[in-house]
């Protein structure tokens, strides 16, 4: 055991309430209990903040905590006062008298943790307040911003590599929950911890059941995607433009959803009054752009749903994340379709961005399209983008659940394409399936594409089944999309389809979600409602328990969760302690929540008997 390892122990037990340390957890504490630097990547809700907050409270002096968000900084430090922990925030949120006392409190030793936006630590006042104080770390949370190729670059972040020159004694952390090898290295690079230790865990979340549909009806294909997992459950949508956002906001709430918008164009106090409501509430929906959710510790989130494609598979990975925090089963569903594959690709294409770092966005479009339209398991494919192998298919995304039916379309796909070539490589997916299929109206009689030896050859196939084909095609790279005209151009890697040497199998599109997967999703492992392991009265009592926690959450005004996640409740609705001995052996409960809480929830736990 090593020296740091057996008051690591003692703090995660008696401050923060669990039993045993999870995957690296205690590798990663130790290292830097021990003065070490540290790279550590570990899924959202895989216990990253314990990997700095356990050593700041073990090792001598404030742990500073770099975070890009006010919202995140604010809800980490209620977090962390519920438990008695001496923490505190300076952000633009923070008058000048409340300011200087904290600098106070840090310059007298205190704090254990304070938490600083990378604009405000890397000017003069706030170095020198280091100067003057004992540092015991640095953690430099969200680090994929540091990366030109990560998802969310700040350019503020690549001055903190001033941390290593100013203060080399002080271990340094950067984590994030989503880098793939790129992005891994040019953190290292960018933060000078090219020397750190690299911890790097799985990137599995198994409780969240991934699923991608084909948008026919996008607003109620999520309705009923809503209606029959998540009706009264808290959720994230995205969407790529504000105007859409707006939009289905509005329409969510005509049909009796609890929704609000949250984007970028919103009055700054509108935002944040619409954040702090989904921070409160059990059941309301957010409608966002990706402006919305990078460092929100939200647990109960039960669903994150796509409206429109995410800008690359580490974006995916990152907006998923945000559902299931707490370990409880949650979806992550996405539609999309061929105006999405287009549109992304017509974005990449006119973009200023160099050569190089169009090459690179390419490459991650083309694994994000080759994840939407994959027939094996969507878990294999997302952890395989990160270099992660997953021996056997996960049995908990619907190409599991439902199974994909694949079929030789080598000669569909040759009319396909000869209908791009012969009518001049100049238009998109609509017209062309009117070629294919026949249709003699005004546009294709004007054109003379009624006399082409493609008219007609595809009417076998329904128009539908023909979008399937186009979109696979763009997703395989054997069509690009015009910046200007939007037509449909054949690329090199067509040609040997084109001329039939080569064979060519495509998924065939499900007509609708089988009986069977939706039965799946009800009773598995994707349902995400609340408290989906409990029957009976177990399940009376956790909402009785709910209840006492919005109770108390209230008079304090705070989130419910920072009281109890919904997994100690579930837990402590399946166990019903009767004292404060077994009520002090649940996880998550602390000596402070012991202390502070143990009487009213065990008064509701005897007034349900």
């Amino acid at each position: 055991m090593s020296a740091g390892e057996e008051p690591a122990r003692r703090v995660l037990r008696s401050v923060f309430g669990f039993h045993e340390f999870r995957g690296l957890q205690a590798d990663v504490i130790n290292h830097v209990i021990a003065g070490g630097d540290a790279l550590v990547l570990m899924p959202t809700g895989g216990g990253k903040s314990l990997c700095y907050q356990i050593p700041a409270l073990v090792r001598p002096g404030v742990a500073v905590v770099v975070s890009p968000l006010i919202a995140l900084m604010r809800d980490q430090v209620e977090s962390l006062r519920q438990l008695g922990v001496r923490a505190a925030y300076l952000n633009s949120t923070v008058d000048w008298r409340e300011a200087m006392e904290i600098e106070r409190a840090v310059e007298a030793g205190t704090l254990d943790l304070l938490y600083v936006a990378p604009e405000r630590l890397v000017t003069p006042r706030c170095l020198e307040l280091f100067d003057r104080s004992r540092l015991a770390l640095f953690a430099l949370d969200e680090a994929h911003c540091v990366s030109q190729w990560g998802h969310d670059f700040r350019p503020e972040y690549l001055q903190l590599s001033l941390l290593h020159e100013r203060y080399p004694a002080v271990p340094r952390l950067a984590l994030t929950a989503t880098a793939d090898q790129r992005t891994r290295v040019d953190i290292a690079s960018q933060l000078g911890l090219e020397e750190a230790r690299v911890f790097l865990t799985s990137f599995d979340r198994p409780n969240i059941t991934y699923r991608v549909t084909v948008k026919e009806n996008p607003r109620q294909q999520l309705l009923s995607f809503l209606k029959e997992n998540h009706p009264r459950d808290a959720g994230i949508i995205y969407c790529m433009s504000r105007n859409k956002v707006d939009e289905t906001a509005a329409w969510l709430a005509a049909q009796g959803r609890e929704a609000l918008p949250y984007h970028a164009g919103l009055p700054a106090a509108t935002r944040d009054a619409h954040q702090d409501r989904f921070i409160r509430s059990d059941s309301l929906v957010m409608v966002a752009t990706i402006a919305f959710g990078m460092g929100i510790d939200k647990p109960d989130v039960r669903f994150v749903a796509h409206l429109d494609l995410p800008k690359s598979l580490e974006a995916y990975y990152q907006e998923t994340g945000r559902a299931g925090r707490d370990g409880l089963p949650a979806n992550a569903w996405m539609a999309y379709g061929m105006s999405d594959v287009v549109l992304v690709r017509q974005l990449l294409d006119a973009s200023m961005a160099s050569d190089a770092h169009k090459h690179a966005e390419r490459v991650k479009l083309s694994a994000l399209l080759g994840y939407c339209e994959t027939p094996g398991c969507r878990r294999q494919a997302l952890l395989g983008y990160f270099g992660e192998a997953l021996a056997e298919p996960c049995g908990n995304c619907d190409t599991c659940l439902d199974e994909v039916a694949m079929w030789d379309a080598s000669v569909a796909v040759q009319k396909a394409l000869s209908a791009i070539y012969r009518t001049g490589q100049r238009f998109g997916s609509g017209h062309l399936i009117d070629v294919l299929r026949g249709e003699a109206n005004e546009r294709a009689l004007r054109l003379g594409h009624d006399r082409l030896k493609t008219f007609g050859v595809g009417a076998e196939h329904s128009k539908r089944e023909w979008q399937g084909i186009y979109r696979q095609l763009i997703a395989l790279g054997l069509i690009s999309v015009d910046v200007e005209t939007h037509g449909f151009q054949l690329t090199d890697a067509a040609m040997p389809v084109l001329k039939g040497q080569e064979k060519l199998y495509l998924r065939r599109d499900p007509l609708a979600e089988t009986k069977r997967g939706l039965k799946e999703a009800r009773r598995g492992r994707g349902k995400g409602a609340a408290a989906p392991s409990l029957a009976g009265d177990d399940t009376s009592l956790f909402e009785a328990l709910r209840r006492t926690r919005a109770e108390l959450a209230k008079e304090q005004g705070v989130p419910a969760y920072v009281i109890f996640h919904d997994s100690t409740l579930e837990e402590m609705a399946r166990c019903r302690p009767v004292d404060l001995t077994g009520f002090a052996t649940l996880t998550g409960v602390g000596a402070r929540k012991l202390e502070r809480y143990a009487d009213a929830f065990l008064e509701a736990i005897r007034d349900f008997r």
